[in-house]
């Protein structure tokens, strides 16, 4: 399974912003942002205005990596965007949030993507009581997403959601005292947390 193994702050810097790659520490003093916001490389700033094609690559990158997609990937979900009606933009952003990893990390039930990964991929989710180990999974509407019922398991996946403290989006609904998260709708353009022009993203994409 392809992944960028790199180092992932650098990828933070780059794109000027907190990707929250690495969990906890992005919301702590340790961030590479904090000390560090110029882009990596011994030559730091480039003068001048970045041309339009920059603008829409930068933001295409940005989406990419927030969500942990390489291109391949990313283009095969910008195709099923385009052939779902209305605006493309959202399609491909409600898409990417559909992600079980991104459900994983937006319920607080894992602290990072990459965490995320870790555990679907090691067979320690389930979606509707069957074990699911591929981070890219798509939930549907009344899906049930729980951790495995094995105790080390639910108590990694209790002490995440306590150290994240996320509620949840409108779109999940998650009960603590077994930890499921119920799909109880299909995600909207105001529940993705993302900070990503959409518009930018379909204009370079439709070249």
């Amino acid at each position: 399974m392809a992944r960028n193994t790199g180092p992932k702050c650098r990828l933070c810097r780059r794109e000027g912003t907190k990707l929250f790659l690495k969990g906890a520490r992005c919301h702590t003093a340790k961030c590479a942002m904090e000390g560090r916001s110029k882009p990596p490389g011994m030559h730091g700033w480039r003068r001048g205005r970045p041309s339009d094609y920059a603008v829409r690559l930068r933001e295409m990158q940005k989406c990419k990596r927030y969500y942990g997609v390489l291109d391949g990937q990313f283009r095969r979900y910008f195709e099923a965007a385009r052939r779902i009606p209305g605006n493309t933009g959202e399609n491909l952003l409600c898409l990417l949030e559909r992600r079980l990893d991104s459900v994983l990390v937006s319920t607080g039930l894992a602290v990072s993507r990459a965490q995320a990964r870790q555990l679907i991929t090691h067979g320690h989710i389930q979606v509707g009581g069957r074990k699911v180990d591929v981070p890219n999974y798509l939930v549907r509407e009344n899906d049930v997403v729980r951790p495995v019922p094995v105790d080390a398991i639910l108590d990694a996946a209790r002490e995440h959601r306590e150290e994240t403290g996320h509620p949840g989006p409108g779109w999940l609904a998650v009960n603590d005292a077994d930890l499921t998260v119920r799909v109880t709708r299909m995600p909207v353009r105001a529940d993705v947390t993302a900070e990503v022009d959409d518009g930018l993203v379909v204009e370079f994409c439709s070249r």
